[in-house]
């Protein structure tokens, strides 16, 4: 399998000599192209930081995280916004749509700054939404279209300009139990029949257990890692709960 993604003895400190925090204390690991990886740990674990650290949003102490063959942590602050445009997909807790566009038009929005053609942009847009089932309300506002459908658009959005690496920050956090269900079911088919890479950090077990492997984070350094294989979810969820209580207590309540 190909390595899309290296992180390379990061740390991360915030604050300065007099009153030093180590968010992140020397964290290495690999992500395989098609992988679908989950990030847990209690509040204050580094998860965040570590998603932040990756996504570009903030920047390492020390270390290197390279996407493909480029050191993201030398990439310059005015070249930022074109990296993540080219290279990395979001999926938020709250969507993040645009209620002035049409739904077609909320999705388009990268492709079109990224300058691809009209008739490019179309004909990705309705292939994407056929496949997660919102091509039928491509022309409505986020307003008129209900949460799941919402949560269908921004996946599409995430996925329409081919990224190298999802991420997805506690994607499920403010939604009902069964638009929660419906998210991590479409994760997981964009991961297995689009064979999209997605970093998700989660709280919850079983969001986590839609995984293919969960890295666990205890004081800003990796406490466990376990892979699903051949289990069922049911199985590697009682897995997952399992490391939970060894990391101090479950942490489905964490935020």
């Amino acid at each position: 399998m190909k390595k899309i993604l290296k992180v390379e003895q990061i740390q991360k400190y915030y604050g300065n000599k007099d009153n030093l925090t180590k968010a992140i204390d020397d964290i290495s690991f690999d992500v395989e192209e098609g992988e679908f990886i989950g990030i847990m740990g209690a509040s204050g674990s580094g998860k965040t930081t570590l998603l932040n650290c990756i996504s570009t949003i903030d920047t390492v102490s020390s270390g290197h995280i390279y996407l493909e063959n480029q050191d993201i942590t030398e990439i310059k602050e005015e070249e930022i916004a074109k990296f993540r445009r080219e290279n990395l997909g979001f999926i938020f807790q709250d969507f993040n749509l645009l209620d002035t566009l049409t739904i077609e038009e909320n999705i388009a929005l990268i492709l079109t700054i990224n300058k691809v053609s009209e008739a490019k942009i179309e004909q990705r847009i309705l292939e994407i939404a056929r496949k997660l089932g919102i091509e039928g309300i491509l022309k409505k506002y986020p307003y008129q279209v209900s949460g799941g459908q919402k949560q269908r658009c921004a996946s599409c959005r995430a996925i329409v300009n081919t990224p190298k690496i999802i991420l997805a920050d506690e994607p499920t956090g403010s939604l009902d139990s069964k638009s929660a269900r419906q998210l991590l079911e479409m994760m997981e088919e964009m991961n297995q029949n689009m064979k999209a890479t997605i970093l998700m950090v989660t709280h919850d077990p079983l969001s986590a257990s839609y995984c293919s492997k969960i890295l666990f984070l205890k004081d800003g350094r990796i406490f466990n890692k376990i892979q699903k294989g051949e289990k069922t979810r049911k199985d590697f969820y009682h897995e997952i709960l399992d490391v939970l209580a060894l990391l101090g207590g479950d942490t489905r309540n964490v935020r």
